[in-house]
């Protein structure tokens, strides 16, 4: 079955569907892991987008629910190259074309990746549809003018979870030399805006008792769990369009220790009086370099982000720790004088590279 890629600038591309058929629009962005794609595609901060693989090969190692990130696939569309029909793995449960169909998600492969990803680096990530019904390139390149961007879009309330609720789970065989597993002395509240559940089993394995709540709690209700420290989850969106969790992360800085990833990040930034702006193409990848200015080293991160905290407004109280080697932007800042840090990246990186996850440790202190 044909497919049929059509962004706002006007460019179409033709390929073969695969998923399942229908019509879909989202922000086109790419992602430049070389494998991973099942946790890419279950990860809520890709809800309301379209994401291309540029490596070239994808599906090969099928699918199986110990790599999920979430409760269901989350990306409006997936774009590869070349989708592998038949994988060649022990823990693979079902393909990749099967996996999207029962997820109701369209595909489309066989197009020139390379020269889409080469299109939105230079003119930045643009408002996309994918179809399979409708092979009409001016019919889809206007779909594509007329529907929503993301700037000033909420969709935080379009992936938290319906109410609270305890996790418990820590690593697999596969995982637990990345962090030696504790006993759960400590008590944290984990802010649900669209978390990866390897956060989860991070925060579980370094030695924690996990509450998760809904990203639209207040502040009250956070504190009314008198845990030892919060954490603020990724998440997808405009983090400019989240004035209520802005409100409640205000609410609580200085009440307890605090750990942002990614929208958290963002949100703290915010919080402390700070602005974020729109990154042309974002970042998204398992080989983002990053350096650290306290130590001095480069970590290589796993990074998924549309949007960046302004260092410039940040008040003196804050302290910029971590930069993006690529572009010089903020990837980590911690305050002064309270017991709070957060970084742009994922230190839990699934599926890898585990450079960052000595975070998750300094959090564990930082609760005493």
């Amino acid at each position: 079955m044909q497919a049929k890629l059509a962004l706002e600038d006007g460019t179409v591309y033709t390929g073969r569907a695969f998923g399942t058929p229908g019509e879909t629009t989202g922000e086109v962005v790419f992602n430049t892991s070389l494998t991973g794609y099942q946790e890419v595609l279950t990860d809520p901060s890709y809800k309301g987008q379209i994401v291309t693989m540029t490596y070239p090969l994808i599906g090969n190692y099928g699918t199986t629910a110990d790599d999920q990130e979430s409760i269901a696939v989350q990306v409006e569309g997936f774009v590869v190259r070349e989708l592998t029909r038949v994988p060649s793995n022990y823990r693979s449960h079902r393909d990749l074309n099967t996996y999207l169909a029962a997820s109701n998600v369209i595909g489309i492969e066989g197009i020139d990746t390379r020269a889409l990803v080469r299109r939105l680096r230079l003119r930045g990530s643009m408002t996309g549809v994918l179809s399979t019904i409708d092979g009409d390139d001016r019919s889809l390149v206007a779909k594509a003018k007329s529907a929503p961007g993301m700037l000033g879009r909420d969709l935080v309330r379009e992936v938290v979870p319906e109410k609270a609720y305890e996790w418990d789970r820590g690593f697999d065989k596969l995982s637990e030399h990345v962090i030696p597993a504790r006993p759960r002395t400590k008590h944290i509240v984990a802010i649900d805006y669209g978390m990866k559940w390897n956060i989860l089993r991070c925060l579980t394995q370094v030695g924690c008792r996990v509450t998760v709540l809904p990203g639209t709690v207040t502040a009250a209700d956070v504190l009314a769990h008198d845990p030892d420290g919060i954490f603020l989850s990724n998440g997808p969106g405009d983090p400019a369009a989240l004035g209520y969790a802005v409100e409640t992360v205000a609410g609580l800085l200085g009440k307890k220790p605090i750990f942002g990833i990614c929208l958290g990040h963002q949100l703290l930034g915010q919080a402390f009086g700070g602005t974020t702006f729109k990154l042309k193409f974002g970042h998204r990848g398992a080989n983002q370099p990053v350096f650290n200015k306290l130590t001095g080293q480069v970590e290589i991160t796993t990074q998924n982000h549309g949007f960046a905290v302004d260092p410039a407004s940040l008040p003196a109280t804050v302290e910029p720790t971590h930069f993006n080697l690529n572009d010089q932007t903020l990837e980590g800042m911690r305050h002064t004088k309270l017991p709070i840090f957060s970084v742009q990246y994922h230190p839990e990186a699934a599926a890898g590279p585990h450079d960052s996850s000595y975070l998750f440790e300094e959090f564990w202190r930082m609760m005493g």
